[in-house]
């Protein structure tokens, strides 16, 4: 089906756009909020500013798509492949990404308050800043993910669940672009997560819970463990 087609049928009430094969096609500043793009081939794609709200993509291939400023707002992607997409700026705000594969996305300066990326694959994925804008994973659901060598400098991780997540050797220091920016955790679970080798120089870690956490060999200069459960159950004075 072509993409005018597409545009067509959905002007006139269509929804359902299941199993498509639209490879390369290009989608920018549309309107498919609440469409059902379930299981389709969106490979390399340009869907920059579309609006896919509350829209389903459940296993859709999305690899190497560029989504800029794209709204996925309340959409359902379970499982969805992200694999080396350009996700810069988009709405993410409670977003079900579970079982997700984000492997080397970009998802510089995206809002991502609240999303579901429980079991999510985020290994060697860009979360800092934008030029104009902070990365915000706060109150995301990130338990059991896998965000090895993950570059999360200067994103906001407050109150964000990632228990038994996979951090080893993922960045989650200060910027030195941003010198009043530093990597904020306050809040977060990390029970049981693997933190090891990670580089926290200069991160917030206050009030956060790293009971049963793997800090081995973990960059810790100038961590802020106020009021933080330690590994062994201390809380940090």
């Amino acid at each position: 089906m072509h993409v005018d087609e597409i545009l067509k049928r959905y002007a006139s009430g269509e929804r359902s756009f299941q199993r498509l094969n639209l490879q390369e096609a290009e989608l920018t500043n549309a309107n498919l909020s609440g469409a059902d793009f379930s299981y389709t081939d969106l490979r390399q794609t340009r869907l920059g500013k579309t609006n896919f709200s509350q829209a389903c993509l459940r296993e859709a291939d999305l690899s190497e798509a560029i989504l800029w400023g794209t709204n996925l707002s309340e959409a359902d992607l379970y499982r969805v492949i992200l694999r080396e997409a350009d996700l810069t700026g988009a709405k993410i705000v409670k977003t079900n990404l579970e079982a997700a594969n984000l492997i080397k996305a970009s998802l510089c300066g995206a809002n991502l308050n609240g999303a579901k990326l429980s079991r999510s694959l985020l290994f060697q994925a860009d979360l800092r800043p934008s030029s104009d804008q902070r990365t915000d994973l706060g109150y995301a659901d990130l338990t059991g993910a896998d965000l090895s060598y993950a570059d999360l400098r200067a994103a906001s991780l407050h109150h964000a669940n990632l228990d038994g997540a996979k951090l080893c050797r993922a960045n989650l220091s200060q910027r030195i672009q941003w010198e009043d920016m530093q990597t904020d955790l306050s809040g977060a679970s990390l029970q049981g997560a693997d933190l090891s080798y990670a580089n926290l120089t200069s991160a917030i870690l206050r009030n956060a819970n790293l009971k049963g956490a793997d800090l081995t060999g973990a960059i810790l200069t100038d961590v802020e463990f106020q009021g933080a459960i330690m590994p062994d159950g201390t809380v940090h004075d």
